[in-house]
């Protein structure tokens, strides 16, 4: 065997053997733990949108897809339904139709339609050529939604807002049109106006 080989192969079978003292097999023990960190004297700060309350009259300003303005402040006097939604979202796509007949039918009830999804314009208008409503849609930015209202935790996700143009009512899932004239009654409002 040549020496240089002989010599590595030496170094290998010797440095195999070392063991650090205390881990042998069976009486290896762990390190000693560390002490707990101690509790900072100030409460950790909590995320921005936790210690932010919305305000009781929300701020709505947005473009629709046919490229008008909607602000929920020139809507005062009325009940509106501010609805999130995506067209992925199969309760979404439920609840269109009879969100549509409500806005039709009721002269004091309006819906505006928030796409919160990543969708370019055309593909949402594409879409909703088999899916038509009659109120105005419009793309929200999911990074950046309307700051006046709770970012969704799910879709759909809808406001009732009052004619005082206060919310009303958050709804977290499909909602029905019964249910919302039933909300606008309790309120003392008329929904079959």
């Amino acid at each position: 065997m040549k020496p240089v080989l002989l010599a590595a192969c030496l170094a290998a079978l010797a440095l195999s053997a070392c063991k650090r003292p205390g881990t042998e097999e069976q009486g290896a023990q762990a390190p000693p733990a560390r002490p707990a960190p101690a509790k900072p004297a100030v409460e950790p700060a909590k995320p921005a949108e936790a210690k932010t309350k919305k305000p009781d009259v929300p701020a709505l300003r947005v473009a629709t897809l046919e490229g008008k303005q909607f602000d929920l402040a020139a809507h005062r006097g009325k009940w509106v339904v501010v609805n999130f939604w995506a067209t992925w979202c199969a309760p979404c796509r439920k609840e269109m139709p009879e969100l549509s007949a409500l806005d039709a039918m009721r002269e004091n009830i309006e819906v505006i339609g928030l796409a919160y999804e990543e969708i370019e314009p055309k593909e949402l208008q594409d879409f909703l050529k088999k899916h038509p409503v009659v109120y105005p849609i419009a793309i929200v930015d999911v990074y950046a939604p309307p700051a006046d209202f709770a970012t969704p935790r799910g879709l759909p996700m809808t406001y009732l807002i009052a004619p005082d143009g206060k919310v009303a009512k958050q709804f977290l899932g499909p909602v029905t049109a019964q249910e919302i004239e039933d909300e606008i009654a309790a309120a003392g409002g008329k929904p079959n106006a």
